[in-house]
């Protein structure tokens, strides 16, 4: 299995702040996930298809290259700023 959460206006836009999916072996890295996740439809599409996209592995920051294992938790979110 494999936990994906949403976060701030991803969540927003999606209308989902979390799945939890059954683990695909061809799920190599976070780009394969975010690849498939994109297929759902052109909402989806269009929400997950930014330059600025940030994501996490099980809690730590990492990029769209990052390893994926079954068990993994990871997140997708706008950037974040503060002040």
């Amino acid at each position: 299995m494999l936990a994906v959460r949403f976060f701030a206006s991803l969540r927003e836009r999606l209308d989902c702040a979390a799945l939890t999916l059954d683990w695909q072996p061809e799920w190599a890295c976070i780009g394969d996930l975010h690849a498939a996740l994109m297929a759902r439809g052109p909402l989806w599409a269009e929400a997950l298809d930014k330059p600025d996209l940030r994501c996490a592995r099980n809690q730590q920051v990492a990029d769209l290259q990052a390893p994926l294992e079954d068990g993994d938790e990871v997140a997708f979110f706008p950037p974040v700023t503060g002040g």
